[in-house]
């Protein structure tokens, strides 16, 4: 059973500590830290890099995402939808004869059934992202850190937040060091 995590960190200057920011040299080295910071239980905790590390999702010990499976979901409602509305307006609505065809002749409701089903998907891929990850997100303590506003050029960052239930300055400062990560500091909320 998880013990609740309520230890507020603060400064000397009385400031409330998001988390701790160490940079790293080389995305091998990012990775690396990133296995250190998994095995050893922090739960709250991301890697910035300017560009994707191959594998770095499982060095997180990252779950798989539910975006795909809500996409295919409401991408499949939308196309049903669409049809059953043809169908619906065919054969009940508004029936018309066309080329001597039955009613619900189901052929001529593709195109349409398609463009449903494509224009639901893109609407919940969108909206799910920005769901999922929390945009959009007006502020972030790390933006005020002046190091890390160089992650999208040159920079691999990891941020243990302290609201983990495992931080602790001094031990969260010695794994990151261990981990070769340098510039090590705190960032204030």
């Amino acid at each position: 059973m998880a013990k609740a995590h309520n230890t507020i960190y603060k400064t000397s200057a009385g400031e409330v500590v998001y988390g701790m920011m160490a940079e790293f040299a080389t995305p091998a080295d990012t990775f690396h830290a990133a296995e250190k910071i998994r095995d050893s239980g922090y739960k709250k905790w991301d890697v910035y890099s300017p560009f994707m590390i191959h594998g770095i999702d499982e060095a997180m010990g990252l779950k798989n995402s539910r975006l795909p499976l809500a996409v295919g979901l409401i991408g499949l409602t939308g196309a049903a939808v669409g049809f059953g509305f043809q169908y619906w307006v065919a054969t009940r609505g508004f029936g018309t004869v066309v080329q001597g065809k039955p009613l619900g002749a189901w052929q001529a409701f593709i195109p349409v059934t398609f463009e449903i089903g494509v224009l639901f998907t893109a609407f919940t891929a969108l909206l799910a992202m920005l769901a999922f990850n929390l945009l959009p997100m007006w502020y972030h303590p790390l933006m005020k850190k002046e190091r890390f506003l160089r992650v999208s050029d040159d920079r691999f960052v990891i941020c243990i937040e302290s609201r983990d239930p495992n931080f602790d300055s001094k031990k969260t400062w010695s794994l990151l060091e261990g981990a070769k990560g340098y510039n090590v500091q705190l960032v204030e909320e």
